[in-house]
């Protein structure tokens, strides 16, 4: 049940908001940043070592950003998270301009040949980032303030459609196949919360499907490697099919309980980069079966929860923007423990709180915040 406007604004009257945070949302991500803290120093010692001379190199960085994501998110959480809904279409062009930029300009990153990165001095960061929070938000903009045409077919797939094929065709082009897949997903979900017909939906995925298969033909000499790889990444042991098969050995090797924290040896630069995309294999080695599942389970708990305040926010902008930044971290999740174990081909994505990347921890806790600002109205409810 929605809260009258007047109840919010004797409560929470100006910018701050003076309502509860959900603990145990926060209580969850705390536990799992600082798990993923501990495991990317025990992934990664060996690997700064080697190439920085500084065994601490990354966990240092990463701790830093932690801490400032931490102090960000806890401050994002007091702001009225309406406040953002003015800045829906801003960030949106401002995301589809960075990912264009992209197309023009050679690749910033020294030994990458793929544009994903722009690099600004110190500062580098994936435009493919910043546009998943601007799909959540402008999606959460313009579903709740045109909910009653959402089961039109011109506003709900063939323009909100457009706006998701449009930022999604260009992160395609860069090669970015993980991004796609999750700005993709993201989309589709809300489209779905949203209130779309079933018959559009269909007609939606349809379209869907033809554009895939343009987007396949423009990438397939990328993506047909990878696939051979996933089938058998045995066929090429020390070329292409050397990160996959490693990332198996070392989860293979973990057994039941695990090695122990700091015991893991596919890390001793058997595992290329272990501190990245693939840090998931040193955590089923260090911790094993048991210590996979219960991360994997506080994820769960973490999404539940995530869906739980959006199922109780007070209007419909506040539950899609908790749903979609919710289902973010899930998706991404899911989809990197899948390409760590071999389930599907290997696409690039980070594991969220886990993997390395100061960008990408600072927008991922601020995301976190605006769903904590939804529970703090949510509190209203009860009072």
């Amino acid at each position: 049940m929605a809260v009258p406007k007047s109840k919010l604004k004797s409560k929470d009257s100006g910018l701050l908001l003076k309502g509860k945070m959900d603990i145990s949302f926060f209580v969850l991500l705390m536990l799992i940043l600082t798990i993923g803290l501990i495991m990317l120093f025990s992934a990664s010692y060996e690997y700064a070592y080697t190439y920085f001379e500084d065994s601490y190199y990354f966990i240092k960085k990463q701790l830093l950003f932690a801490v400032v994501g931490v102090i960000i998110m806890c401050l994002v959480s007091k702001i009225d998270y309406h406040k953002y809904r003015k800045w829906s279409w801003p960030l949106y062009i401002i995301s589809v301009i960075l990912l264009a930029v992209l197309l023009v300009l050679p690749p910033m990153i020294p030994g990458v040949d793929y544009k994903r990165w722009i690099v600004i001095g110190p500062i580098n960061f994936q435009p493919s980032e910043i546009a998943k929070f601007a799909v959540v938000l402008l999606f959460s903009s313009l579903i709740s303030s045109n909910y009653s045409r959402m089961k039109e077919l011109k506003f709900g797939i063939f323009f909100l459609g457009f706006l998701l094929v449009l930022v999604c065709g260009l992160v395609v082009v860069e090669t970015h196949l993980s991004a796609t897949v999750l700005i993709l997903s993201i989309g589709i979900i809300m489209l779905i919360a949203g209130g779309i017909k079933k018959k559009h939906m269909i007609l939606g995925a349809s379209l869907g499907g033809l554009l895939a298969l343009g987007a396949g033909a423009y990438i397939v000499s990328y993506a047909s490697s990878r696939v051979q790889n996933w089938l058998n990444p045995w066929g090429d042991p020390s070329g292409d099919g050397y990160q996959t098969i490693q990332s198996l050995l070392a989860i293979g090797s973990g057994g039941f309980l695990g090695r122990g924290i700091g015991q893991s040896r596919q890390k001793y630069l058997w595992v290329p980069e272990p501190h990245n995309d693939f840090i998931f294999s040193i955590v089923c080695e260090e911790l094993g079966f048991i210590g996979a599942m219960i991360i994997i389970l506080m994820f769960c708990l973490l999404v539940w929860r995530g869906f739980v305040i959006a199922m109780r926010a007070p209007d419909k902008f506040g539950s899609l923007l908790a749903l979609g930044l919710t289902f973010q971290v899930g998706i991404q999740m899911v989809l990197n423990i899948l390409v760590v174990s071999n389930t599907i081909p290997n696409t690039g994505i980070s594991l969220p709180f886990f993997s390395y990347g100061g960008t990408s921890l600072l927008i991922l806790l601020a995301e976190m915040g605006i769903v904590l600002s939804v529970s703090r109205t949510c509190s209203l409810q009860k009072t």
